[in-house]
């Protein structure tokens, strides 16, 4: 499903690891509540590790949802039965017991909690009809949105980061369960 008005970043082969690409000079996504800037575009082919709604807050009027994915290693089966995920406070925790099913930086490298800026309203109700354990492709731009009162919030640009700031926020235009 793609978000009429929502531009695409352009086209990439499938990948089993998130694709970034430039993002046109200048370019704004609409948004009812404040100016969104694209910095990035962004696709995804991932498996849903866990959702978790949102209402209260600046973050909830763009974002009322966040995903946390895994991608590569991070889609196994196998690895996910000895990880503990869960998600609060818009972030995404993950724990083991014993030994760690991945070295943990190869577990950070390929999993995130991204906060998902729907294009639209049928973009909205695609997003939250997502469940954990299924598999999607998303396609939008990574974002920083400015609020009218000067409130910001800015997404990671890159996969290997973690902690305050590592989150990649998703102006979603196009989504689909594979």
């Amino acid at each position: 499903m793609h978000a009429a008005g929502c531009p695409l970043p352009p086209h990439h082969v499938r990948s089993p690891l998130p694709l970034q690409t430039e993002a046109p000079p200048g370019l704004t996504l609409a948004h009812a509540q404040g100016r969104i800037n694209a910095l990035a575009g962004f696709s995804l082919e991932a498996r849903v590790l866990g959702r978790k709604r949102y209402s209260q807050g600046e973050e909830a009027r763009y974002s009322p949802l966040d995903l946390a994915l895994g991608w590569g290693p991070m889609r196994e089966t196998a690895v996910l039965q000895q990880l503990d995920i869960s998600q609060s406070g818009r972030w995404y925790h993950y724990r083991w017991n014993g030994q760690p099913p991945l070295p943990p930086a190869q577990i950070r490298d390929h999993s995130a909690n991204m906060h998902m800026i729907p294009g639209n309203e049928q973009i909205a109700r695609a997003l939250l009809a997502i469940q954990p354990d299924q598999h999607i492709r998303l396609q939008g731009w990574l974002v920083q949105v400015e609020g009218a009162n000067g409130w910001r919030w800015r997404s990671s640009l890159r996969r290997d980061d973690s902690g305050a700031g590592a989150c990649e926020l998703v102006y979603v235009c196009g989504v689909e369960v594979l």
